[in-house]
């Protein structure tokens, strides 16, 4: 039997996972980035200050990359408070965490550091380790020169590479590099042609040096493009009248292709209805691999309403993860049902308007009788207000009791005011989601917050996922 203490524990410690994977610090639709970004600070140091071993071990789960690295500067920036074995895990989970992320957040995060004074031995370490990882620091120091310059001086590193020393700290001041990406850096100041061997955001500015027109510059540079800087020239570039570069859908992760696909004009999409589709299916059967097919009779109520725009910062995000959650249910379905809160039922064409009238919408669910009901929504229930908390729990306590039909409320939207993400009824779990390709282990991570698992498992959990990570070399905490 656990205490009252390890019961709100459990329950601090989920709430503060579903603020790290929907919250960004960004406005959303219903909160301004302030709030958001006043209510997030508030939880890290909360848990930071309570539960420094759980919040750590935070970054093996599926949070979003901004918080992961809030949580890596705050362990690091309080490393004098932490005890010899809390600096080991840290020391790994910080590591393996580091090396899942961006190298342009990473080097924001060591700016951040070096701002903050925190120069540490450990942190010296962490970043030594992370910059001797790295594949190609040569392509570092041209894509992120400002950054990888102050790592290594914050860090104390000299390269082993003199060229690149000289690269990184006088760039100009060499007739010719061997190295050819910091050659062609160097032939870029005066020659158009080297410019396309460079990586895209580095090209941007030589063209624009040069006079170079847009369309012409996108044309060439598209095969030096990633497929992110791709599909974020999409919606821009039909704002200013430009010709799109063509996205490569292939491979493209499922909830990125959710984004681009909602960015495309509604004409647009039907024309290339079935190449669409094809991707979106193709990219849900990646993420539910060996688990296709396995998850019985499935039933989803999909949030189109108004609210799922989202935010000039985020737009359309809540669709788009609604939308890849659709293709994603019906790969690991053997028999789905997809309601969208619009009562549309071409999701190919989605757009956010109109109110969200949860509760209809499960209502309509539940007549399927379906063995899992999954709910994306952000919570705001309003045609009529409360209707969905009153259904959800009529079928749990009258209806269902047994659980036979699993019902889990996964929401894309942190609400800054509540420090979590907004809850339909008190007698279903909620979990924030920021990917569709996290909904396996959501709804995994959604059993803690049904209340049927404590603590102790939750540790277990957490721990197990941080040895996963880590190549099994976390320690396991000590109650």
């Amino acid at each position: 039997m656990e205490s009252y203490g390890d019961l709100v524990a459990a329950d601090d410690v989920l709430l503060f996972v579903n603020a790290a994977i929907t919250s960004t610090g960004q406005r959303e639709f219903h909160s301004a980035a302030g709030e958001q970004r006043l209510s997030l600070d508030f939880l890290h140091a909360y848990m930071l200050g309570n539960y420094r071993d759980l919040y750590a071990g935070v970054l093996a789960l599926d949070i979003n990359d901004h918080n992961a690295a809030l949580i890596i500067r705050r362990l690091l920036e309080t490393a004098g408070e932490a005890t010899a074995g809390q600096r080991r895990n840290e020391g790994r989970l910080i590591a393996a965490r580091l090396a899942t992320l961006p190298p342009q957040r990473v080097y924001a995060l060591f700016d951040a550091l070096s701002r903050a004074r925190v120069n540490n031995r450990r942190s010296r370490a962490i970043m030594r380790d992370w910059l001797s990882g790295r594949k190609d620091l040569a392509f570092d120091a041209v894509k992120y020169r400002g950054g990888l310059k102050r790592a290594l001086r914050h860090a104390h590193v000299t390269p082993a590479n003199e060229e690149l020393g000289t690269f990184v700290f006088a760039p100009l001041t060499r007739p010719h590099y061997a190295t050819p990406v910091l050659e062609m850096w160097r032939r870029a100041h005066f020659e158009q042609a080297a410019l396309y061997e460079l990586p895209y955001t580095v090209a941007e500015g030589f063209a624009a040096k040069h006079g170079i027109p847009q369309d012409v510059f996108l044309a060439r540079i598209a095969p030096r493009m990633t497929r992110l800087e791709t599909l974020r020239l999409q919606e821009s570039a039909h704002k200013r009248g430009i010709t799109p570069v063509q996205a490569d859908l292939a491979g493209m992760p499922l909830t990125r292709l959710a984004t681009y696909v909602l960015s495309l004009p509604v004409e647009d999409r039907r024309r290339r209805r079935a190449e669409l589709t094809r991707a979106l299916e193709a990219a849900a059967h990646r993420v539910a691999g060996v688990h296709r097919g396995s998850w019985g009779r499935v039933s989803a109520v999909l949030d189109d309403s108004y609210s799922a725009f989202g935010s000039a910062h985020k737009r359309r995000r809540p669709l788009a993860v609604a939308l890849a959650c659709h293709y994603l249910l019906a790969a690991l379905a053997s028999d789905y049902t997809g309601l969208w809160t619009s009562g549309r039922t071409d999701a190919l064409l989605a757009f956010p308007h109109g109110p969200t009238p949860v509760g209809r919408r499960i209502l309509d669910a539940l007549d399927t009788a379906p063995s899992r009901l999954v709910i994306v929504s952000d919570g705001w229930d309003n045609a009529p207000p409360g209707l969905a908390a009153e259904v959800l729990r009529v079928w749990r306590t009258r209806l269902d009791p047994e659980r036979r039909t699993s019902i889990v409320h996964l929401n894309p939207v942190y609400d800054a005011d509540d420090f979590d993400v907004r809850r339909l009824s008190a007698t279903v779990p909620t979990a924030g989601i920021r990917d569709a390709e996290d909904l396996p282990a959501l709804v995994e991570l959604a059993q803690f917050a049904e209340g049927r698992t404590g603590l102790t498992e939750l540790i277990g959990y957490m721990d197990t996922r941080a040895a996963r990570m880590t190549g099994g070399h976390h320690e396991e905490r000590v109650r």
